[in-house]
């Protein structure tokens, strides 16, 4: 009698647990929605508030980005400081939406594709104290940062040329919005959604001058950018990661089409490269994969990043919906045809890991080559370019 007591109570033990599990799982998924809701929001006032504080002056405001490559390295710059490639996109698309010219952006969002590779790289400094380990994680994460250069450094040029990517998103962005010039009145679902929440703070800062209005705007906008996308990020993992372990067990080292796909699939669930990059280093330092296997993975990356802006530009409505959209679509339409053409083309295709190979093997020799190439190719050498095309500009 006391033994079936003691397993009704042992039972009744475990089902509440079971259903404080459950109903905590349900909280996070419920706070996972309201943060997306929020950065949605951020968006739509970012973009609100930069039209608001540059008239319709934001071409002249950021001429100094009129030469592409300065462009760039702003994109290289920002997401190197904030370590978040989703929020600085995410950013540009606000700010398209708010007047800023694409052709402006483009290299911009093409430059956040490069800033966001700089995690590997200080992922796999955990690995210094073994020389071999340190060697495999380094080359691992830096296949990255030569893959996004070279990507960088064959379609920006054809974009300055021709901007073949720009006409492609403008083509796809008119298809779902039905012509690039909607009228103000006719805003998406998504506008009504977020409007008593941007026309909340749009009241608030109506008494102060349009330009000191527009700024604390797109102030209150990146805040709340940036503390959405940290704890989505922290959301995810704790609802994804063990899912994302297990995509990523069973795809990687079957091929180039799986394991860009599982990268794609586990950076899209996610939300973070970040994430992406702490589960997959440690695994080539281990030397669990190969740098080959890794590297299909890392491309695929790329494209499942692109998902928070391609959210991001739902949040715009009215005259300038199709432009953020464009936007979006560039940074997508950018990874796609950088994984086509360096993946397509076998000469192309083996750079990335002879320069990751190379590369390790000198900084697992001396391990300031490793510190020098994360100061000198995300901050010191994009930072000096700029400062150097503004003053002779």
């Amino acid at each position: 009698m006391a033994e079936a007591t003691g397993k009704t109570v042992d039972q009744s033990a475990d089902y509440r647990e079971e259903s404080q599990s459950r109903s905590g799982r349900v909280r996070q998924w419920l706070t996972l929605f309201l943060l997306i809701y929020c950065l949605v929001c951020a968006v739509s006032v970012i973009g609100d508030g930069f039209g608001t504080a540059t008239g319709d002056h934001a071409e002249q405001i950021f001429n100094f980005a009129t030469n592409p490559f300065v462009g760039l390295m702003v994109g290289i710059v920002a997401t190197s400081l904030i370590q978040s490639s989703s929020t600085v996109t995410s950013i540009i698309v606000a700010m398209v939406a708010g007047g800023l010219p694409v052709a402006i952006a483009v290299p911009m969002v093409m430059g956040a594709n490069i800033g966001t590779t700089m995690t590997n790289t200080l992922v796999s400094l955990g690995h210094v104290r073994d020389k071999d380990e340190f060697r495999r994680a380094f080359a691992a994460a830096t296949v990255h940062d030569f893959f996004n250069f070279l990507a960088v450094s064959i379609l920006l040029p054809f974009e300055i040329l021709f901007s073949p990517l720009e006409h492609l998103a403008e083509q796809v962005a008119i298809i779902f919005y039905g012509d690039a010039n909607l009228s103000i009145d006719n805003a998406n679902l998504i506008g009504f959604a977020t409007d008593p929440i941007t026309g909340s703070i749009e009241r608030v800062v109506s008494g102060l001058p349009d330009i000191l209005g527009g700024l604390v705007m797109i102030a209150v906008g990146v805040t709340a950018i940036l503390m959405s996308i940290r704890y989505i990020g922290k959301l995810l993992k704790n609802l994804m990661v063990g899912r994302a372990k297990r995509i990523m067990n069973s795809a990687i080292g079957r091929g180039p089409v799986t394991g860009v796909t599982s990268g794609a699939l586990i950076t899209t669930l996610v939300q973070s490269s970040s994430t992406t990059t702490s589960l997959m280093v440690p695994l080539a330092g281990s030397g669990t994969f190969s740098l080959k296997q890794i590297y299909p993975f890392t491309i695929g990356s790329n494209i499942g990043t692109t998902f928070t802006a391609l959210l991001a530009a739902t949040a715009i409505s009215g005259s300038n919906a199709t432009l953020a959209l464009e936007i979006a679509l560039v940074h997508l339409f950018f990874n796609l045809f950088a994984m086509l053409i360096i993946g397509g083309l076998p000469f192309l295709r083996t750079l990335p890991i002879k320069g990751a190979e190379r590369l390790a093997s000198l900084a697992a020799e001396r391990k300031t080559m490793a510190a020098a190439w994360v100061v000198g190719a995300f901050i010191a050498l994009p930072a000096a370019l700029i400062a150097i095309t503004a003053v002779t500009g």
